[in-house]
């Protein structure tokens, strides 16, 4: 017979999600065109095929194909696809379009918590779709809407990293503390209780002691499970609407379903315990719901064959199963059920009430079941003549004191309790003793002969031995509830985040000091990272401490020689250094290992440009602009070499390209400043220069350049409030210093001025401008003396300075010749 279509559909989707996951994705694109010659008209099949283009990274064929389902929004998944591509070709328009018109098939799905090695969610949720959606407002230039769609990513599922960064690097004023929290929501969606992390219908596993009556709704549970036969599924004691009232099953789930996940998991049992040659004991249960059958499970084996009523073999409870005895025979013939069976039917027919009376009032020997699920009869009956031979007592010797009996808790009352506390002394697995001394032994391996019809009585035999075999329950620990293990979890890795969130919010807001602070506390493990050494080292960076900076690079490059993100800050640092070599080195390293990566021109370009070749640097920087046109680092380093080179419209134009790659991009906003300095435009010099400080309030050169065109606009005062915050900013730096010495020199604040320079002569001793700016100083305390020493170790310094310095000589000693004038 021809296979169907809707198989033929089925097997062909499990065979492309299988390349997938096996990262085949040749192998998925072609059972992907399959797929759609054989169901195209089938969204599922368009989604599927672009899945394959994506990944393979053909972005212009996924578009194509995901664009029909996925522009009108009748598919979350073509849409998703659809909008993920146009993000690429910068199509940014249509995919905002599919995404808010697909909006009420993800503004209500959640599916974090639903993706394991085995399981997984088919298609994006409101987490996933939200962060997409934000991405292309941002690159849409819509500020607000982007905003609102990554906060709204957060609150869905905070591990939405990448929403997190980019509120970041838009500027955005967040609250670490308020993002990385633990909710309801994301307790409910991450609700495991297997061990394999099978999802589960129940909201937490709560742990029963078995000595202690079960809560109500437990009660009602195992009342049903005790009513009927899990193996037997012709039993009528359970009506369907019974199964339907249950917990662990769905709402139309049919009868035959259920009884092929037991039967399924009975031929596992069985499988299980045949490998053992010992005795299986009957474990005791500390949790309600240890063997329940749950809508969760994987695809179940096939069937196990159905097996006669004859050997069928009822159970007590559902709560715990007994393992099968490997070579104990648990069946019994035939007419001795029968016997049993009409057994009890008289005694019920007779006294309704009289199993209930007895439950309550007799030991635990007689609250037993047989093999067919009866109590077992008080002993002074069975010891009359003609009474029918019953083994009870021998299934319940192996058995022990099942913890299921609990499921009889409101008939059994306290007597139950009481009887669960009986000890049992430990059996030999050799020979067993009988009652008889005929010496029937309990052999282990399955060979046992089967009673005759006339032997001895087992009931009379085995009684007076059941006593001292019953069980004492161990003393088991509370299961720790999965739902404790996952908040646990949950909060442990949201605390982890939260450190991470708040060193990355800080250092893009440029507070570097503590950015520092925040990745320093992490565990050690962390900080070993790549990604973390790179944030360190661009704290550093920010404070203009190159060479603690170069540090944590040069420990990246040995853990992560192949990492390219970054690379293009490291080559800075070493220009600032002047390592030329390891310039030159690092630069060669990363062209032969990706040549057409950005980071790795800039590199290139960096190297030329300390080597002082303005146009081999140029070129560099430019083939990174035409690698990733919205690499602003590299339009800004094209930049300043054209202002090396004086074009100074070229230099504009190249660092307003990088303001539209990145509008936070501070060090653009710098250059265009410098530009307009050089050439003598103070107000829009002080304007571009204002405005990288806002980016950027923690930079000591920003606020430094702030004063110096304030100091040439002859604005003395406002420009040494500019030099005093940058010299808090920057205690160490000289130049700094220099320029704050300068101007309190200006307005005669002679005192203060000398404190910053006895300061700066520490700083920078064999700076020339250090001891030229003492000597005017000391001239100008009229320490002659001193101004001269100063003004020889100046000349002795920077001899390309010495006319000036010896026109500030000349000018002492023509004040010396006027003041004896005057003294004559």
């Amino acid at each position: 017979m021809a296979p169907t279509s809707t198989a033929i559909t089925g097997q062909l989707r499990q065979v492309i999600y299988y390349h997938l996951d096996n990262l085949s994705y040749e192998n998925a694109l072609f059972f992907a065109e399959r797929l759609v010659a054989h169901d195209p008209r089938s969204s599922e099949s368009a989604y599927l095929l672009a899945v394959c283009h994506y990944r393979l990274g053909d972005h212009r064929s996924a578009y194509e194909v995901s664009k029909a389902a996925g522009h009108r929004g009748i598919h979350l998944g073509c849409s998703y696809i659809y909008a993920q591509t146009c993000l690429i070709i910068e199509r940014f328009k249509d995919g905002i379009t599919a995404l808010e018109k697909s909006r009420g098939l993800w503004s209500h799905k959640t599916s974090f918590g639903k993706h394991t090695a085995t399981t997984r969610a088919q298609h994006p949720d409101l987490a996933s779709v939200s962060c997409l959606l934000g991405k292309l407002y941002r690159v849409y230039d819509d500020k607000k809407k982007a905003i609102i769609n990554f906060e709204d990513s957060l609150k869905a599922n905070p591990f939405m990293w990448d929403a997190f960064t980019a509120l970041c690097d838009m500027g955005v004023s967040v609250r670490t503390s308020n993002i990385f929290k633990l909710s309801e929501a994301l307790l409910e969606g991450v609700n495991y209780d297997q061990p394999n992390g099978i999802l589960s219908e129940q909201k937490d596993s709560t742990a029963i002691n078995p000595m202690e009556p079960l809560p109500k709704k437990t009660t009602v549970r195992s009342a049903v499970f005790d009513a009927m036969d899990p193996f037997d599924p012709k039993r009528p004691n359970v009506s369907q609407e019974m199964l339907l009232g249950n917990n662990f099953l769905t709402v139309g789930s049919g009868e035959n379903d259920f009884m092929s996940k037991i039967n399924a998991a009975r031929s596992r049992m069985a499988a299980s315990t045949e490998t053992g040659p010992d005795i299986v004991e009957t474990p005791s249960s500390t949790s309600i719901d240890t063997n329940i059958p749950r809508i969760g499970f994987p695809p179940e084996p096939p069937q196990a064959p159905s097996r006669k009523t004859r050997n069928a073999q009822p159970v007590e409870s559902s709560l715990v199963d007994a393992a099968p005895r490997v070579g104990y025979r648990l069946g019994v013939k035939r007419s001795q059920r029968a016997q049993d069976k009409s057994h009890d039917e008289v005694m019920g027919e007779s006294n309704p009430t009289l199993l209930r009376a007895s439950a309550s009032a007799v030991s635990g020997i007689e609250r037993k079941r047989t093999v067919s699920g009866h109590p077992v009869q008080p002993r002074q009956q069975s010891e009359e003549p003609g009474a029918p031979q019953r083994r009870s007592a021998r299934i319940n010797m192996f058995r022990g004191t099942n913890s299921k009996a609990n499921s009889g808790a409101s008939t059994v009352g306290a007597a139950a309790t009481r009887e669960l506390k009986k000890a049992r002394p430990p059996i030999s697995k050799i020979m067993r003793p009988n009652s008889s001394g005929a010496g029937v032994g309990r052999v282990v391996s399955g060979n046992r002969k089967p009673l005759e019809e006339n032997g001895m009585d087992v009931d009379q035999a085995e009684a007076p031995r059941v006593k001292e075999v019953l069980p004492q329950p161990p003393a088991v620990k509370p299961v720790e509830p999965d739902t404790v293990k996952t908040e646990e979890t949950l909060k442990y890795l949201l605390e982890l985040l939260k450190k991470f969130g708040s060193g990355y919010f800080s250092l893009s807001q440029y507070q570097s000091v503590d950015a520092l602070a925040a990745y320093t506390a992490l565990p050690r493990a962390h900080q070993d990272t790549p990604w973390v050494l790179s944030q360190l080292g661009r704290a550093y960076y920010e404070q203009a401490a190159y060479a603690e900076a170069e540090k944590y690079y040069r420990r990246l490059r040995i853990l992560a020689p192949t990492r390219l993100e970054d690379m293009e800050v490291y080559s800075t640092i070493l220009w600032f250094l002047k390592r030329e070599t390891d310039l030159s080195f690092l630069a060669h390293e990363l062209v032969d290992l990706s040549w057409h990566s950005p980071q790795a021109w800039c590199a290139l370009g960096n190297a030329w440009s300390l080597a002082r070749d303005h146009e081999q640097a140029l070129r560099c920087f430019k083939r990174a602009t035409q690698l990733n046109p919205k690499f602003a680092y590299a339009f800004t380093l094209q930049g300043h070499e054209h202002v090396s080179n004086e074009e100074y419209e070229k230099a504009l134009t190249a660092y307003r390209l990088a303001i539209s790659a990145d509008r936070r991009h501070y060090n653009a906003y710098y250059g265009i400043g410098r530009v307009y300095e050089k050439l003598g435009s103070y107000d829009k010099a002080y304007t571009h220069f204002h405005s990288a400080s806002s980016i950027n309030p923690t930079n000591a050169v920003l606020v430094c350049c702030i004063g110096n065109v304030l100091e040439k606009q002859r604005h003395i005062v406002q420009a040494l409030q500019y030099f005093s915050k940058a010299t808090e900013l920057a205690p160490h730096a000289a130049q700094t210093r220099y320029k704050k010495a300068r101007a309190l020199l200006a307005l005669n604040q002679l005192d203060d001025a000398q404190k910053e320079l006895e300061i700066l002569k520490t700083l920078a001793p064999d700076e020339a401008t250090v001891h030229f700016l003492l000597g005017k100083l000391y001239k100008t305390l009229n320490e002659k003396g001193s101004a001269v020493r100063h003004f020889t170790i100046a000349l002795n310094l920077d001899p390309k300075a010495s006319q000036q310095i010896k026109e500030a000589i000349e000018s002492l000693e023509d004040e010396d010749s006027y003041d004896d004038s005057m003294m004559a």
